[in-house]
């Protein structure tokens, strides 16, 4: 079992920045993949950006340029930061950890981007 603890959400004006965190309660280093989804009301979750095993970065079309993820493995722990942001990240930030069993969902953290 494994638990993810996200924070670093919260609310920002237009073109503001954010970092989001996810600190996994056990070693990173052999996951499949670590990443950020997030869900707008009424909308289906997804994808934002996910960091694979190896190290390369996955990212979601609308975010490209203005996000980036990064893990401390040592921490094991995920960053999201997140540039230049728009009211249409408005959203519940999600962490996933792809372990080659099963998959593993955060709480969710709230990012709000509004003047």
């Amino acid at each position: 079992q494994v638990q993810l603890v996200e924070s670093g959400g919260g609310l920002v004006q237009p073109g503001g920045s954010l970092r989001l965190s996810c600190a996994a309660s056990r070693s990173i280093l052999s996951m499949n993949a670590m990443g950020w989804y997030r869900q707008a009301p009424g909308k289906q979750r997804e994808l934002v950006a996910a960091i694979l095993g190896g190290g390369s970065t996955n990212y979601g079309d609308s975010v490209k340029g203005r996000f980036t993820i990064s893990r401390d493995i040592p921490k094991n722990t995920v960053y999201l930061e997140m540039n230049s942001l728009k009211p249409e990240d408005t959203a519940v930030y999600y962490c996933n950890l792809e372990s080659t069993s099963r998959n593993y969902w955060g709480q969710g953290t709230q990012v709000t981007v509004s003047s």
